[in-house]
């Protein structure tokens, strides 16, 4: 599952933007009940990129932006509370880790959903029965 997390520049503190991204792979794998599967542990991978501030906009103002973004097959996030425990810790994680001032108002989290049969490790695109075996078959080992 990639994390993208897009921040605006002096907005993570230097340990912040080394400790963000594992701490999100993290919250996700909590949310879903996965934290230590062989399967899914590996597999949710992220990137952070840092922008000066004159490029983000929020409200047509140049001002500080977090914007949190997760692909993932559509077996995940599948009710409310997952989907609210999730959103609720990678706004928290961001007021932790921010450096200065940054107003959880412009801490924007957004899961986009790959389509069934799309979702692809290692060169397999995988369904969601076979996303769902693997997770399992990684649970028992």
């Amino acid at each position: 599952m990639p994390i993208s997390v897009h921040v605006t520049e002096g907005l993570l503190s230097t340990s912040g933007k080394r400790e963000v991204l594992p701490r999100l792979a993290d919250a996700v794998l909590r949310a879903h009940g996965l934290t230590g599967n062989a399967f899914m542990a590996p597999n949710v991978i992220g990137h952070l990129l840092v922008s000066a501030e004159s490029e983000s906009y929020v409200g047509g103002k140049a001002q500080s932006l977090a914007v949190i973004e997760v692909k993932v097959p559509m077996l995940t996030f599948a009710n409310t509370q997952i989907k609210q425990a999730f959103v609720t810790a990678a706004t928290d994680l961001i007021d932790e880790l921010k450096a200065g001032s940054h107003p959880r108002e412009r801490t924007f989290v957004n899961v986009t959903y790959a389509v069934d049969g799309s979702w692809g490790i290692g060169g397999k695109a995988y369904s969601n029965d076979e996303l769902g075996t693997a997770i399992q078959q990684a649970a028992t080992d």
